[in-house]
């Protein structure tokens, strides 16, 4: 009996099946989305750092270096690590189980085969653990079925997103892969500045946090899981709305952590459910309606139906 839809394009994902995977996979982003951090111009809100999804996994998208541009690619498909250059040339890496400091000294050999040259800052961000890079020598784990469901998410989530982005004509941010947080997300902007954020995130200067939250948004988003949660889709709005979790949303599944101040849809309600689909949908659009209303946005000036 072949499997329902739901099933093979939302597959299981539940977070203590592949933590010491995703711990790995997490590092080895870091290190990679660090490497854009160094080469490419500033933009707002920090967009030119995260990583995107392909068909095949993540990539940096292109970035300049001195002999022109260059793409660092994670092969999901393939379980290899490609660093193309605009010259014709591949350099590639097969990820495997690793330690983070030996991915790091693979990894800064095959920048230097390429001819790219990254001053990169060898610690990670927003995590408790901020053992640099070079010096964590615990063994790693690389689970390519884990890897592959996760990545499958990523596809369905950022079709999902995209669409949701489509329908805003105001400033909006790309649907990227946040390799600090280790999250998929895209933001809506009223157009309006916002108060100072007061940081505290693990490892991560004031300053940086305060240039991702200068303007007034909802952001939303999916989330791998971790630290004993579950993954799930998020949404929230910057600043905080203290009435937000009395806001009526959809679907059924979600609910509102007064702690973080953020909406979550359980991932697992998503993948079980009838029409997958639709709960993001619904959830995307509701938790936005109730946030964009709260703070009194010109929804008729900044979305198209």
């Amino acid at each position: 009996m072949s499997q329902p839809a739901s099933a093979t394009t939302w597959p299981e994902l539940s977070a203590d099946s592949w933590t010491d995977t995703r711990n790995s996979l997490h590092m080895w982003t870091q290190i990679v989305g660090k490497t854009r951090l160094a080469l490419s111009p500033m933009l707002n809100h920090w967009w030119q750092v995260p990583l995107y999804v392909t068909a095949r996994g993540l990539s940096t998208g292109s970035m300049p270096y001195a002999s022109g541009i260059c793409e660092i690619v994670f092969d999901f498909v393939g379980h290899c690590l490609r660093l193309h250059t605009s010259d014709g040339k591949t350099h590639e890496m097969a990820l495997q189980p690793r330690s983070v400091a030996d991915f790091y000294q693979r990894y800064r050999t095959l920048l230097d085969q390429a001819g790219v040259a990254a001053k990169i800052w060898p610690v990670p961000v927003e995590v408790p653990d901020a053992t640099p890079f070079p010096d964590n020598h615990q063994p790693g784990a690389y689970d390519r079925d884990a890897v592959q469901r996760f990545w499958q998410v990523l596809v369905q989530a950022d079709k999902l997103l995209n669409e949701f982005r489509s329908h805003f004509t105001g400033k909006v941010s790309p649907v990227h892969f946040f390799w600090g947080s280790f999250d998929l997300a895209v933001t809506r902007f009223s157009g309006r500045p916002a108060p100072p954020h007061p940081g505290g995130v693990p490892h991560l200067a004031d300053w940086v946090t305060r240039e991702s939250y200068s303007a007034e948004q909802s952001a939303a988003g999916w989330w791998p899981g971790g630290n004993g949660a579950e993954a799930a889709f998020y949404s929230y709005a910057y600043p905080g709305l203290p009435e937000l979790g009395q806001a009526k949303v959809q679907p059924v599944q979600a609910f509102f952590d007064a702690d973080k101040g953020e909406f979550f849809l359980p991932y697992e309600a998503v993948r079980t459910g009838t029409d997958p689909s639709r709960l993001v949908r619904d959830f995307l659009q509701s938790t936005y309606s109730a946030a964009a209303d709260l703070a009194h946005w010109d929804r008729a000036a900044l979305e198209r139906l």
